[in-house]
């Protein structure tokens, strides 16, 4: 089953490489989106593929990179659009 899902990531999330460990753990288990820096100090990762891939993701953004410190992780469940393709690192 294909879901999709937005990430609100808070802590220190930013200037420690956060965005490219999501980008490598989505790679990982096959899915599309992107991840961006928030101006408020948060990421944002969208994220779409496979339901349990989508689990383990979530499961590894809790973890993050060395040097990241996530306190809250905020999941807005989304409608699957299926026009995602690979994952991409936004501004």
């Amino acid at each position: 089953m294909v879901i999709a899902a937005r990430y609100l990531v808070s802590g220190r999330v930013q200037g420690v490489g956060f965005r490219f460990f999501t980008e490598d753990a989505a790679v990982r288990e096959g899915l599309s989106g992107h991840a961006r820096n928030l101006p408020d100090g948060r990421v944002e990762v969208c994220v779409e593929g496979d339901a349990e891939a989508v689990a383990r993701f979530e499961h590894a953004i809790w973890q993050g990179p060395p040097g990241a410190r996530v306190d809250e992780v905020t999941v807005e469940p989304q409608p699957p659009t299926g026009r995602l393709t690979g994952f991409r690192i936004r501004g």
